[in-house]
């Protein structure tokens, strides 16, 4: 099991969450309520699922996340990463591209997130001719 759950969104990290950084009670109060929510089902890809398991909760709640952190909801972003950190801990990544304006998602499970050095663009000027 990693410490770290990274979210991704076009390959630049957009969250961190380190599992071993403790949560209040209230926040673990709200993660067994998010789980309590999703026992009476869910939306999926357009169908609904009466009795989610594990993988398909998974996805909600990430779809959920990735949601918040287009939209700026940094509470929201907060809890849903807590909630794949504690109930998925070997998730490593939550990967999301959004290539046409779709919003696309994989969960990762063996591959820790690596940093990518940034690009720069260099542009050439060319040699004014000499008189």
């Amino acid at each position: 099991m990693t410490d770290t759950l990274v979210v991704t969104l076009d390959g630049m990290s957009q969250l961190e969450y380190r599992r071993s950084t403790a949560l209040a009670e209230h926040q673990l109060q709200y993660i067994d309520l998010l789980d309590q929510r999703m026992d009476g089902g869910i939306e999926l890809n357009g169908r609904r699922i009466e009795a989610p398991n594990a993988l398909q909760r998974a996805q909600f709640i990430a779809l959920q996340l990735l949601n918040a952190v287009q939209d700026g909801n940094e509470q929201v972003a907060a809890a849903t990463c807590a909630y794949l950190a504690n109930r998925i801990p070997d998730l490593k990544q939550v990967q999301a591209t959004t290539r046409g304006g779709m919003l696309s998602f994989d969960l990762i499970f063996d591959e820790a997130y690596e940093a990518k050095p940034q690009e720069v663009k260099v542009e050439f000027m060319k040699p004014r001719a000499q008189d």
